[in-house]
């Protein structure tokens, strides 16, 4: 087996378990700050055990910077975390996955802020496709009762989640050099520090089907998924890595249609193919114009 079939494997499985999280963050049936609490405290276990086993709980690991960094980019996956999930429940898995995946586009308006980079006329037109799509979703707002308990509050929540994730992104590229396992157990710490006063630590769950779904959630879902996504970037070329992304939303809806019911409207469709269409053309590098050939 070569290293790009084995890293485009890798990237599949990662992508698929990532699918399924809105699965287990609903059957668990506990509160969106418990939830990831819990899937940090599991998460950190998970992977200090992979650290220590790679050697990378060292004191000189990483710079007081670098930590400072890290620490940062902990507090921007937590609230990336916190407002994806809490989105399921006001507008569906389907919607609040495909919303979220205005990543890409969070990325590039962050970028001409923080660091002057331009914007081509490209990358503003697949951004104009996308907030059409986002319009087509909010105006395709569905009947009471039948998605969520509040539609539109739920994607507010699933774009801020995707500008949080952005800002986690840009703090993970400051930390070019650190070990990326090193990086996510230092955000998953954080992660306990911040939500252990506003968790039900002191009434943890009880039942083994919620603990099992909580501990997925930290071990499969955060120490398995990292470690695979991270294997497979270190063996595929960046526009594999992008196009395998897309099996996330794919799987996301999948579930929801299969577990939930949840159908999507016919504006619903289009709404989220724009957006996932124009992710995709962002992340790939697609050009819709082209330049002229000199005579």
């Amino acid at each position: 087996m070569t290293g790009q079939t084995r890293g485009t494997i890798e990237m599949a499985v990662a992508m698929t378990i990532s699918g399924t999280i809105g699965w287990f963050v609903i059957m668990s049936g506990q509160p969106v700050i418990d939830v990831v609490f819990w899937r940090c405290v599991f998460g950190a276990v998970t992977l200090s055990a992979v650290c220590l086993a790679r050697g990378l709980l060292r004191r000189d690991a990483l710079s007081r910077r670098q930590l400072l960094i890290a620490m940062a980019g902990g507090v921007a996956i937590v609230l990336n975390w916190l407002l994806l999930f809490g989105a399921y429940a006001h507008s569906s898995i389907s919607i609040a996955t495909t919303v979220y995946n205005t990543q890409p586009f969070m990325l590039v308006g962050l970028g001409a802020l923080l660091f002057a980079e331009r914007l081509t006329v490209n990358k503003l037109l697949w951004l104009a496709v996308a907030f059409g799509g986002v319009l087509l979703l909010v105006q395709a707002r569905p009947e009471s009762g039948q998605t969520g308990s509040d539609y539109l509050l739920g994607i507010v929540m699933a774009l801020a989640s995707a500008f949080f994730y952005a800002l986690a992104a840009i703090a993970a590229k400051k930390l070019t050099g650190v070990p990326p396992m090193l990086i996510v157990l230092i955000q998953v710490i954080v992660g306990i520090v911040l939500l252990a006063p506003l968790s039900h630590v002191a009434t943890p769950p009880g039942g083994a089907s919620t603990w099992a779904m909580l501990a997925s959630l930290g071990v499969i879902h955060t120490g398995l998924a990292f470690i695979l996504l991270y294997g497979a970037i270190q063996k595929l070329p960046t526009h594999l890595v992008g196009a395998l992304s897309f099996i996330y939303p794919l799987v996301a809806i999948l579930v929801d249609v299969a577990a939930f019911g949840h159908r999507l409207y016919f504006l619903q469709i289009v709404g989220g193919a724009a957006i996932l269409l124009a992710a995709a053309a962002t992340t790939l590098g697609w050009s819709p114009i082209r330049a002229r050939r000199p005579a």
